[in-house]
């Protein structure tokens, strides 16, 4: 397939912001694409290479290096180029009017046939071997492949081009949105629950893509569990007291303790263990200790288990705070770090062991088959639990892990119809934590799409920032709150090294607000944040119309916790559905108050 054609349907994607219109352009370049491409089509269309989870090199092309190239192609100086960008805000623009203007030569005038046009595979062949160069040379080696394709690119391809390799491509397009046009384009609706559920499991949209279009559905209805394909891991619904999580589970319910560590989900296949992060990224070479623990302490020759890592202090074996783990979070010296924040694993469910595909069993029986596999000692335990249908003893135990330094409870079903959800927020799992009153107690994790300049002290950084909460059913973050408090003077130094990356020129097409900031941005990073109490709001987007006509929700006196939530992707933020929920328990609470 001709790059210039996949461009072609990026270009009519950018210029809407309907969903509706994006998914059909989506079908229609889907069924378009040869099945050998299919799968690069879909990488490139999420900016990237590859899943995450792979561990391999991205694309890491600086600015500066673009621009090199893009000087060396249009033979204009680099100072004039980086005037441009600075004047458009978009370098991908920048190369798309250089790439125009740029006069044609003989050599250009004799390579005009079909044959030299950039195909799809080359593109991708070339960008893979960018992000993988290493060693002496690199950064020469790197801007010759990218000179060899701007070279041959038309001025809609350079856009696109240097979008994708300085990682800006910025469709604004989800992965939902991109299981929606495949079902629609080789099928119907119909097959959307299949090819979600295939994806769930194997963490690779463009393998789910590619499988479907060269080998039909019913191979995606095969596709299993594969050791090092990690799986989306299942998220828990919150409600604020034991009564009501023991009616909505139906009665009996196993209450875990709730640990503030890092989740995560170990791949074991004999002595070859991974470790993937919530969000799916590899943090396997964070946790050298956490490989040997799980190869040691887990009997069986395959599995994939979850837990949560717990920062410890290794003289002491004392529970440390979340925030030190983030500290592990390095390429060097981690072996220098392993000897002042140590590890504890915390196992809480177990997803596969020796063949078997556990995803699809009740809670109870792969709780039974995680602890028949784990050899329990000061390194690797499972957590604490309670089985029980009475309030009073769930809220006991819930208080007794608050006194050992936990953040509450995850209340599970033992039901019978308790599978695993890959990917999906469930009522089978729910949150206790502390008990939402008119005073929020419990912070909330919402993500950053828009900044406001700073003025007097902040003067030269942000002084506040637009926030907002994930709406899974409409796959947009809706706004909650400007937060501007909480901030100490090193984190608003370090707020334009962090966010600028993300700068956008308009209001990206996922996020839902009436404010306008000074800076939008696209919507990456997550913060957890606390406020005084939620309220009904004319100006913020959260739940808009849920609670009352022409009003939605919003966090009251916000302040930053001091917690960026690096291990959190956007998806993974508090939902608006959870916002109307606390919102209700909290109209309840004032309710229930005696009157004075």
């Amino acid at each position: 397939m001709k790059f210039k054609r996949v461009c072609e349907f990026y270009s009519k994607i950018e210029a809407t912001t309907k969903r509706k219109d994006m998914t059909n352009f989506l079908v229609a370049l889907f069924q378009e694409t040869p099945a050998e491409d299919i799968d690069k089509v879909i990488y490139l269309t999420q900016g990237k290479l590859y899943p995450d989870w792979t561990g391999r090199p991205e694309l890491g092309i600086a600015d500066k290096l673009a621009i090199r190239a893009l000087s060396m192609v249009t033979s204009l100086p680099e100072e004039k180029i980086e005037s441009s960008y600075k004047m458009k805000g978009d370098l991908g623009l920048v190369a798309e009017e250089l790439i125009s203007k740029k006069p044609s030569t003989t050599l250009d005038m004799f390579f005009t046939g079909e044959e030299e046009a950039l195909s799809v595979g080359e593109v991708y062949n070339s960008l893979v071997k960018i992000a993988e160069a290493s060693g002496e040379g690199t950064i020469s080696r790197r801007i010759r492949i990218l000179y060899g394709l701007l070279s041959k690119a038309t001025p809609i391809e350079a856009k696109y081009l240097i979008r994708i390799v300085t990682g800006k491509m910025r469709l604004g397009i989800a992965d939902m949105t991109m299981l929606d046009a495949l079902a629609i384009a080789f099928g119907g609706a119909h097959l959307r629950p299949i090819l979600e559920r295939a994806y769930n499991i194997t963490s690779d949209l463009g393998y789910v893509a590619k499988v479907l279009k060269m080998q039909g559905i019913q191979a995606v209805k095969n596709l299993t569990i594969s050791l090092g394909r990690p799986i989306r891991m299942m998220l828990a619904q919150r409600l604020s007291s034991s009564e009501e999580i023991i009616e909505k589970l139906g009665g009996l319910s196993w209450g875990e303790y709730k640990l503030d560590g890092e989740r995560f989900q170990c791949h074991k296949q004999g002595d070859n263990v991974q470790i993937f992060s919530r969000r799916l990224e590899n943090i396997t070479s964070m946790y050298p200790d956490g490989v040997e623990y799980i190869k040691t302490h887990i009997k069986a020759k395959d599995a994939v288990v979850e837990g949560e890592a717990v920062p410890i202090n290794p003289d002491t074996g004392e529970i440390l705070p979340f925030q030190e783990l983030m500290h592990r979070r390095r390429k060097y010296d981690i072996e220098k770090m392993m000897q002042k924040i140590g590890i504890r694993l915390y196992l809480f469910d177990c997803l596969y062991v020796d063949g078997e595909d556990l995803t699809e069993k009740p809670f109870i029986e792969r709780a039974k088959r995680l602890r028949e596999i784990v050899t329990c000692d000061d390194k690797v335990t499972t957590v604490p639990f309670i089985l029980t249908n009475d309030p009073h003893e769930l809220t006991v135990f819930f208080h007794e892990s608050l006194n050992n330094g936990c953040e509450g409870l995850v209340i599970k079903s033992p039901r019978l119809d308790s599978i695993y959800r890959a990917g999906a927020r469930s009522w089978l799992w729910i949150k206790l934590k502390e008990s939402y009153q008119s005073k929020m107690i419990e912070p909330v994790d919402v993500v950053i799409v828009g900044a406001f300049y700073g003025r007097g002290r902040r003067s030269g950084t942000y002084g506040a920032l637009l926030a907002a909460v994930y709406n899974h059913e409409r796959d947009v973050f809706e706004t909650i709150c400007k937060v501007g408090s909480g901030f100490t003077d090193e984190d608003l130094d370090a707020l334009p090294k962090r966010l600028d990356q993300y700068k956008i020129d308009k209001k990206h097409p996922r996020v839902d607000s009436k404010m306008e900031p000074d800076v939008w941005l696209e919507p990456k990073q997550v913060i957890e944040i606390i406020g005084d109490e939620i309220t009904l709001s004319p100006v913020h987007t959260c739940g808009w119309g849920v609670i009352q006509k022409d009003a939605g929700l919003a966090i009251r006196f916000p302040r930053f916790t001091g917690r960026w939530r690096d291990d959190k992707s956007p998806e993974d933020a508090t939902t608006t559905k959870e916002i109307i929920e606390m919102y209700r328990q909290q109209l309840r609470k004032i309710e229930e108050e005696p009157s004075p």
